[in-house]
């Protein structure tokens, strides 16, 4: 018998919602564990438009992002230009420890320092230094336009300016910059906005602007090439008292971390990540407990790594304001393989998560993150933030040099827990030997691998894409706003569905002699 059209939402309550609640899709009796690719989820009701949908999210009690997108603490994925340039875009980098803490304490000046279209520590040389000086910054990075001043520093009174009409012409290269540089400087004031510093430039017709104090001394300077690119960020994730822009920093559980930390601390840090590959130990639960002590709210701690309630339950009582979820999924981690110990990350972020809202404590998914579904997935299932590792190396913006090989521009990418990582320094030094209890062995076994990816271009247009994205898939879920996925989720209104081998390679494409996968324009 045919039902009159009118009564499809009364027959629709009769037959029950369609597809699996996420608690029935985690059944880990039926099913075991779940990665990404093991589920999709069911399509939802449309009345919005996709631009309006609203990524803003916790990632730790205290702090709120723009998109939930975050670097990894990698010394191959976040060092000073990804931390800024993610920043920027709505997210946050977390520094890697894999260096001294000078270093690392010098990273988080250099972006807490950054001003949107400023170049906050330019490349500056004194009086004395000669023009073959210029000519070797000229081939090794591509400009000559630089500030002289007494110092040759950032901070020293300026005196000059030295740019290519200057040296064009001279032929004896051991020359003294004092006889060539031009000393009227056109300047300005620090605490110029940029669009004035853009008109000065504009008037005095100037490809530098060099910005000074009141006793003239070298703050910064603004490139008109460098004006040409910049363009306002309104998602740009900053600190709501000094406006400047936050960043996060990796330490291990070490005595010697605590020292580290405090450096970070001066530099003006927001964000700390304890990282280790097993974060349910009583060295990182002291390491927790210490800086909620010291430091109270002036820090946020994530703690983890962890893909079990019980790991989590120990470093919620013990302080921590978030969670990292991740254990042997990334794409260069062979935890899981090597040590047998692990969970595949679906379950992880489900199982932690779940758990840990019950006490306001957000979480990151770490690990398995390579497609804009996957960090749908992964706030699907209850993550506040993705962290991203190989979905970011290879950018402009990572560390590192390119390098072509069997014709395609590369760049290196490797596991912290990898050979070439742990050897990088000595061990007082190598966060990556503290990650994985290594230092003191005298065999060490590898928890990762070193590789390469593809040159990905800037993350200035790669982050975009993956925000537009998952605003497209926020929609086709019928969510107009992240902070209600959970929610939705929870109460059973978002509906998932298990996928078989068949169903994955359908959801793929197939069928075709050839095609080229262009992702976003």
């Amino acid at each position: 018998m045919t039902l009159d059209p009118k009564l499809a939402h009364q027959e629709l309550e009769k037959m029950g919602k369609d597809g699996l609640s996420a608690a029935d899709l985690i059944d880990l009796k039926g099913r075991g564990g779940l990665t990404y690719n093991d589920f999709l989820i069911l399509p939802g009701y449309i009345n919005f438009p996709a631009d309006t949908v609203s990524l803003e999210t916790k990632i730790t009690r205290n702090i709120t992002l723009k998109s939930p997108l975050m670097s990894s603490p990698m010394d191959t994925v976040t060092e000073v230009d990804m931390a800024i340039t993610m920043a920027l875009l709505g997210g946050i980098g977390i520094l890697h420890n894999n260096c001294t803490p000078d270093e690392q304490a010098a990273m988080v000046k250099k972006v807490k320092k950054f001003e949107n279209g400023f170049i906050t520590d330019p490349i500056c040389l004194s009086a004395k230094h000669k023009i073959k000086d210029v000519l070797d910054i000229k081939n090794r990075l591509g400009f000559a336009g630089i500030p002289i001043t007494d110092s040759g520093k950032v901070g020293g009174k300026l005196v000059g300016i030295v740019t290519n009409r200057d040296i064009g012409f001279r032929e004896d290269i051991d020359t003294e910059l004092s006889d060539v540089m031009t000393t009227e400087v056109v300047t300005a004031r620090h605490g110029v906005t940029l669009a004035e510093a853009n008109r000065i430039l504009r008037e005095s017709k100037k490809g530098k602007l060099p910005i000074v104090d009141a006793e003239n001394n070298l703050v910064s300077l603004v490139a008109r090439s460098d004006l040409l690119k910049n363009r306002d960020y309104p998602w740009a994730s900053k600190h709501p008292q000094t406006k400047q822009l936050l960043v996060g920093a990796a330490i291990g559980t070490r005595p010697g971390d605590r020292g580290r930390l405090a450096k970070l601390v001066e530099a003006g840090l927001d964000l700390v990540v304890i990282d280790s590959s097993q974060g349910n130990s009583s060295f990182q639960i002291d390491m927790v407990k210490h800086i909620k002590e010291t430091y109270g709210d002036r820090i946020d701690v994530i703690a983890g790594n962890v893909v079990t309630r019980d790991q989590a339950a120990n470093l919620i009582a013990a302080g921590a304001d978030g969670l990292r979820i991740g254990m042997g999924s990334g794409s260069i981690c062979i935890t899981q393989e090597v040590m047998a110990v692990g969970r595949p990350q679906g379950t992880g972020v489900f199982q932690v998560s779940q758990f840990a809202r019950k006490f306001g404590v957000p979480t990151v998914a770490d690990g398995g993150i390579s497609n804009v579904g996957h960090i749908a997935k992964a706030l699907s299932l209850g993550a506040s933030c993705v962290m991203m590792g190989s979905l970011l190396a290879g950018t402009t913006e990572a560390p590192g040099e390119y390098f072509f090989l069997d014709g395609k521009r590369l760049k290196k990418y490797r596991g912290m827990g990898s050979l070439d990582a742990m050897e990088k320094n000595d061990s007082d030094n190598s966060g990556s030997q503290a990650r994985y209890f290594s230092e003191s062995d005298k065999v060490k076994v590898a928890q990762g691998v070193t590789g390469a990816v593809v040159d990905k271009g800037s993350i200035k247009q790669f982050i975009p894409y993956l925000i537009t994205g998952l605003q497209h898939s926020l929609q086709d879920m019928g969510v107009p706003h992240l902070s209600e996925l959970w929610p939705m989720v929870a109460d059973g209104q978002v509906r998932f569905e298990h996928r078989s081998a068949a169903a994955q390679i359908e959801g793929g494409v197939h069928d075709l002699f050839s095609y080229e996968k262009r992702l976003y324009k």
